[in-house]
């Protein structure tokens, strides 16, 4: 569908960027109030192209099964919990709210975005073990965690994860959690049917190769100035409520919305390879997730992994990611993204984050200059019997890390997403990264509880919202009888096979 060019027509909502994020809360709000009107602009030619797709993130369902980032070892040698545990919950309401898009046909068989897939984390060394115990011995006291597993024999390992504990030294201390309820979830192939089904419903429409220019608010209403790739001509969109869920594209818009709340924020741009498998017969030798622990001084995003996903129906083997760095915001952007997201309001905090940072920025360094054996030698870590004929370079894709000013440190770089919302609800921007896609559901319910407070007040509003997510007001950690009845209700509805289910 493409709108007209009307001046005086005001949008009851604009959503800027085609990704998961837009794609989750164009559906949420149109079926909250079937009377809205949305127009959706993207800069690309299709839906998903850039953090959504699915060789730009780590598809993993991020629920903090296997990510050992999500749990911190403190000084005194105790395991944090509690972002693990959020982590967690959020990932079990999207489950619900995806449950409900196969239940009404906004989306098709679930099979197209989403599959089991155990996920685990390994380590070896006296000292990554005990951390792995500790942590598995903490998390069992939370009931999102119960079915987790741990083991430290070699021949259960074997059984687990042939291909990686083939040729692994006998005599090496190593240990492993395994969680079967762990998914690997599409989220180009997820984002693409929500905004196909979207753009069937009365006045919601979606244009392509459109990029915005300019955002100014002018008695209320959002004037949205945008361009037409193709064509070079410009018009604008007046809006009621703007969402900017560009991705890396993000920070620069929401400076060019010049509101109070978003003073301050910078970024900090990494970039991500992949090795790829090549050869089926070692693809088929692995069923699994497997994380271990980032290097020291390395961004999140940078945890290890040997990856099992599932991309347009295919199975593929993926490791690393290996980091980069480039001024880039996209991985379809510009090389001066970076130097013109600084500003008079902040460059202290980006100066500061940078000096507080430099661990990071050597790490990048190393990064950038490896060579192919460099990245063999970290496979090999985790894959000895590793061979370089059976694996190519694969260019993932580009993470902006926020950057926000801090009273006492001047500012701060922070892992993960930030939702930046005017005092008057009226426009709201997401920034940062990991763990993103997964928890998109409950990041966007949380933006509206930002924006439309009065009706996520109503009755009418949280009625339709427990329709779309039972567990919607209730702690699944803290209540093990609902937890076990929403994950058995979604594990069914999402067509998953978990065979060890209560």
């Amino acid at each position: 569908m493409t709108s007209k060019n009307n001046s005086n027509k005001v949008v009851d909502v604009v959503l800027i960027g085609a990704g998961i994020m837009s794609a989750t809360l164009g559906v949420l709000l149109k079926e909250l109030a079937p009377e809205l009107s949305i127009e959706i602009f993207e800069r690309l030619d299709v839906a998903a192209a850039e953090s959504s797709d699915a060789w730009n993130n780590a598809g993993t369902g991020h629920s903090a099964f296997c990510e050992l980032n999500y749990t911190p070892q403190l000084p005194d040698g105790s395991v944090e919990t509690h972002k693990a545990v959020a982590i967690a919950e959020s990932f079990e309401v999207s489950k619900q709210f995806w449950s409900f898009l196969v239940a009404q046909n906004i989306v098709g068989s679930p099979e197209t975005f989403i599959k089991s897939i155990p996920h685990m984390s390994f380590v070896w060394g006296d000292d990554n073990v005990a951390f792995l115990k500790e942590r598995y011995t903490k998390l069992q006291q939370c009931e999102l965690f119960k079915e987790m597993t741990y083991s430290e024999d070699p021949k259960q390992l074997e059984e687990w994860m042939p291909l990686v504990m083939a040729d692994r030294d006998p005599a090496a201390k190593v240990a492993a959690t395994r969680m079967l309820l762990g998914t690997d979830v599409n989220f180009g192939a997820l984002t693409r049917e929500m905004l196909n089904t979207l753009q069937t419903k009365p006045d919601v429409s979606m244009e392509f190769n459109q990029e915005v220019r300019k955002l100014k608010q002018k008695d209320g209403i959002w004037e949205v100035k945008v361009r037409n790739q193709d064509t070079g001509d410009k018009r604008t969109v007046k809006a009621k409520f703007v969402f900017i869920g560009a991705g890396g594209g993000s920070l620069p818009l929401l400076e060019k919305s010049d509101i109070p709340e978003g003073k301050g924020f910078g970024g900090f741009p990494v970039s991500g390879q992949w090795l790829k498998c090549v050869n089926p017969e070692v693809i088929e030798k692995h069923n699994a997730k497997v994380y271990g622990k980032a290097a020291v001084g390395s961004p999140p995003m940078s945890v290890p992994h040997l990856d099992t996903r599932m991309i347009d129906g295919k199975k593929a083997l993926l490791f690393g990611p290996y980091a980069g760095f480039s001024t880039r915001f996209l991985k379809n952007g510009s090389l001066l993204d970076l130097p013109l997201s600084i500003k008079v309001n902040n460059i202290r905090p980006m100066i500061a984050a940078g000096l507080d940072n430099i661990p990071l920025t050597k790490y990048l360094i190393d990064q950038v200059r490896q060579s192919p054996e460099d990245r063999m030698t970290a496979l090999r870590e985790y894959l000895p019997a590793a061979e370089m004929k059976d694996w190519e370079l694969e260019t993932a894709g580009q993470r902006v890390q926020v950057i926000k000013k801090d009273e006492k440190l001047g500012g701060v770089l922070e892992f993960g997403t930030e939702v930046v919302a005017a005092a008057d609800g009226s426009i709201a921007a997401l920034l940062g990264a990991s763990p993103g896609a997964s928890t998109a559901v409950s990041i966007m319910v949380t933006l509206m509880e930002r924006c439309f407070p009065e009706q996520m007040k109503s009755a009418e509003w949280t009625n339709k919202l427990k329709l779309m997510i039972p567990s919607y007001g209730q702690q699944l950690n803290n209540n093990p009888t609902l937890a076990q009845q929403i994950r058995n209700e979604t594990t069914k509805a999402l067509h998953l096979q978990v065979t060890e289910l209560v």
